[in-house]
């Protein structure tokens, strides 16, 4: 106490306490000044090469891998335009709309088959279910590429090649092992006291999970569509494997497929189709945005 200043009367106590509270939020703002410029920074790092990507979309195909300007020198709507009418017989909207062909049943099926299994695991006393969820958990650690030799021998021996079923059957069965625990995570945050009145006023277990979980479930239920609606859009492999008719390819085969048919690539508009194949997921996200973030903040998957 001999080391700290000795103050004598109530006003140098006040302009002592004055000047600490003015370098207390000098420091707060320098500090939110670094962290909000860092993160800018970061962020326009990030977005650039999705910015250039669509702005080399309106370049003359010479001109994209000569500059890493964002601002077209010749802007020209040729890769738009080319790129939609693809080399083949079929418009790109009909490969974006062979994408949304297994997509969509697969954000489904996950929605209603993980949103079951993570009910029963949450809210039941099943015989080793301790031994069960450890099985749940291990699929999670199980690389997909070890199924895939597999799974195409049975979808072969079943007659379900070159179509979208074995894209989305599987899901049906609540094979994505992350969305399952990602919702018995959050369903044990959830207190089963509104469970509990509504099984009272005579409601079974089907319709406790309709009428009370699921409404309590959205924001997690949306962050699992997000995730797997992202997920899908992204897939290469599955339709790659699977699907083997031009008619049925989805976008992924498609760009892949206007790579290979000249040995010059026409680039611009290649990107073009990309830059349109994006942007579903990004106009999805940001409907979905405050769902997505409380869903997933909410279930205990946190960085």
């Amino acid at each position: 106490m001999a080391d700290l200043p000795q103050y004598t009367d109530a006003k140098a106590l006040s302009e002592a306490a004055e000047r600490e509270i003015k370098r207390t939020r000098r420091r707060e703002r320098i500090n939110a000044t670094f962290r909000y410029t860092t993160l800018i920074v970061v962020g326009l790092l990030m977005l650039y090469p999705l910015a250039w990507m669509f702005s080399a979309s309106f370049k003359p195909n010479q001109e994209i891998f000569t500059t890493m300007g964002l601002w077209p020198a010749h802007p020209t709507w040729e890769g738009f335009i080319n790129g939609w009418k693809t080399s083949t017989e079929y418009t790109f909207g009909h490969y974006m709309l062979n994408t949304f062909k297994y997509v969509i049943p697969k954000v489904l099926l996950t929605i209603i088959s993980s949103t079951i299994v993570a009910y029963g695991f949450a809210r039941f006393e099943i015989p080793f279910k301790g031994f069960w969820f450890g099985t749940l958990i291990t699929t999670m650690l199980l690389p997909s590429t070890v199924l895939l030799i597999p799974q195409y021998i049975m979808f072969r021996e079943l007659g379900m090649l070159n179509s979208y079923m074995p894209l989305y059957l599987p899901l049906a069965f609540a094979t994505q092992g992350f969305f399952v625990f990602m919702l018995i995570q959050f369903l044990r945050g959830v207190p089963r006291d509104m469970e509990e009145a509504a099984q009272i006023d005579g409601c079974n277990s089907w319709q406790v999970l309709w009428y009370v979980l699921v409404p309590i479930l959205r924001p997690a239920i949306i962050s699992v569509a997000l995730f797997q609606f992202m997920w899908s859009m992204n897939d290469f492999i599955g339709p790659l494997i699977y699907v083997y008719s031009v008619d049925k390819y989805p976008i992924a085969l498609a760009l892949k497929m206007s790579i290979d048919v000249t040995e010059g690539a026409p680039w611009n508009e290649i990107l073009a189709m990309a830059s349109i194949s994006i942007l579903p997921s990004i106009i999805v996200f940001f409907l979905a945005q405050r769902y997505f973030v409380q869903g997933v903040t909410s279930s205990g998957i946190k960085g």
